[in-house]
């Protein structure tokens, strides 16, 4: 039996590399000799650069870049041919702000300018920023600084600082910083920069907005908007992932691209999946927005479309079975339930993980049990 394990990364537990050896590890004590194929993933978001440099290899760069909160952080980018990769989560992520600390009114984007920078710099033609986990909401106005716009101090101070801009905002210097550069923004996020279905509105809470600070960052963004923006890419699908970064790299001539696709693409999902038996997908919520384009979604659409069973192993799943068969989801498996407990999946989860795909080893048959001081071959 070949099966294909390409989860994405279950947030704050797993990496996905860890989740996909660790769905393996399970596997392979119920079938030895199963043929299994790892394929960890990303959407755009944190793991981005680790997935695509197992995939592509190229060259990883490491660097000291200003940080969330202004101080340095510990970054890296991935060359591959002419492409650069870069995972704003490096730079920005909400990861890099203690829980007691986040405050998306203070947060800058200005470390993802500079790693743009220094991928322009080391010949990059194509620089792809994948977008996801920040804790920022400044609308990409800390990028912009990096690159040059002015007034550097006030659009690098946070979301919070855009509502007291005065006077025009140059964006000459930072749209010259990466002339004749493709910039493309890789999110699967669809939200624009403003309003209840914006950036502040939707994801403000996850980093520490309250309603009324919602409000005030919204009308914050607005602002910018209203300086920099005399189009319509405020609206554009994409412009508020990843707190309005997106709208920051379409002001730069960015497009914005699917994070999924591109990486789908990149690891060669289709191909391995035309001589796969089943594939198993996997995230740490498994929830409405996961039918939205997310990962799990795009590779539960390979699978059908090459006619193989596709099933989700999940923190939690929130997604009922008529809604998971219509995405092309054959089953789902939720971590917190084969565990007993949230607390007992979060405290142990590559274990409890192992012991979840090994029950899915037994539901799916053809399995005997590994024999004693068995070493199963691993695929990657």
């Amino acid at each position: 039996m070949r099966i294909v394990i390409a989860p994405d990364k279950f947030a704050g537990t797993l990496t996905a590399v860890e989740a996909a050896q660790a769905i393996a590890d399970g596997w392979h004590t119920v079938a030895p000799d199963a043929d299994t194929r790892l394929l960890p993933l990303s959407d755009g978001g944190p793991g981005f650069v680790e997935v695509l440099h197992t995939a592509l290899g190229g060259t990883v760069a490491d660097l000291e870049v200003t940080g969330p909160l202004g101080a340095p952080v510990p970054a890296r980018y991935l060359i591959a041919g002419t492409t650069a990769y870069i995972e704003s989560a490096h730079a920005c992520g909400l990861h890099l702000v203690p829980a007691e600390s986040r405050d998306p009114a203070r947060t800058t984007t200005r470390g993802v300018g500079e790693l743009i920078a220094a991928a322009v710099a080391a010949g990059a033609d194509t620089v792809v920023v994948g977008l996801g986990g920040s804790s920022t909401n400044d609308g990409g106005a800390g990028m912009l600084a990096a690159l040059g716009a002015s007034p550097a101090g006030a659009l690098g101070s946070g979301g919070g600082a855009l509502a007291a801009l005065e006077g025009p905002i140059d964006l000459a210097a930072a749209r010259a910083a990466v002339a004749g550069v493709r910039l493309v923004a890789a999110t699967d996020v669809d939200n624009p920069l403003l309003g209840v279905n914006g950036a502040s509105a939707v994801f403000g809470p996850q980093k520490g907005a309250d309603p009324d600070a919602v409000q005030r960052l919204d009308a914050a963004l607005t602002a910018f908007a209203d300086a920099t923006d005399p189009g319509g890419l405020r609206e554009a699908p994409g412009a508020g992932a990843a707190g309005g970064l997106g709208y920051g790299l379409l002001l730069l001539g960015g497009t914005v691209e699917s994070g999924v696709a591109r990486v789908l693409e990149a690891v060669g999902l289709a191909a391995d999946v035309a001589t796969a038996d089943l594939v198993i997908t996997g995230e740490g919520s498994f929830d409405g927005q996961s039918l939205r384009g997310k990962l799990p979604h795009g590779v539960a659409r390979a699978a059908a479309d090459q006619g193989v069973p596709c099933v989700v192993t999940a923190g939690v799943v929130a997604v009922g079975r008529k809604e998971a068969a219509a995405a092309g989801i054959t089953e789902t498996y939720a971590l917190v339930e084969s565990a007993g407990s949230a607390e007992a999946a979060l405290s142990r989860p590559a274990e409890e993980l192992t012991r979840l795909a090994a029950a899915v080893a037994r539901r799916w048959g053809g399995a005997r049990p590994r024999t004693p001081g068995g070493h199963p071959p691993h695929g990657a």
